[in-house]
């Protein structure tokens, strides 16, 4: 029964990480097509530089204080 217990914690420990990877993954796309759309279409394009840079810096620290 222990092992099962071990197992079963080990997978759920692998289950919550790739939830947190999948969520990243699609939270950078939307900014990344946000930041496209604003600096192609827009025309602001020092804008959607700075919010495609300081987006992805924002959600790598959010992500690494989750973790």
């Amino acid at each position: 029964m222990a092992d099962n217990s071990a197992e079963y914690r080990a997978h759920l420990e692998t289950y919550n990480s790739f939830n947190k990877l999948v969520l990243f993954m699609i939270l950078w796309i939307v900014l990344l097509l946000a930041s496209m759309a604003l600096g192609l279409v827009g025309g602001a394009h020092i804008l959607s530089v700075l919010l495609g840079i300081g987006g992805t810096v924002a959600l790598l620290i959010a992500f690494a204080i989750l973790s």
